[in-house]
């Protein structure tokens, strides 16, 4: 599945969804932002930064959605890999 989502992304890109896995990170170590805003954050910082990358186009803002989902998805598959090592010894 992380693959083909890979395969979407234009590969200029890949910088972008590693900046929006440490952005998601910090906020999630920050105590005053809720979990629920982390991912509009990280969609928002993802948008911005694939505009300023490949300019303004609709193509742009489709790529900026799908780094900021691939951040999120990489850190949820990460984050659940880890809980399931604690679990199951």
């Amino acid at each position: 599945m992380m693959a083909d989502l890979f395969a979407l992304i234009d590969p200029r890109l890949v910088l972008v969804v590693t900046a929006c896995w440490v952005f998601g990170y910090s906020l999630k170590r920050t105590p005053k932002i809720p979990d629920w805003s982390i991912i509009w954050l990280v969609t928002a910082l993802a948008l911005v930064l694939t505009v300023l990358i490949l300019g303004l186009s609709a193509e742009s803002v489709v790529q900026g959605i799908l780094t900021g989902a691939a951040a999120v998805y990489g850190n949820q598959l990460y984050k659940q890999t880890m809980e399931r090592d604690k679990k199951d010894p």
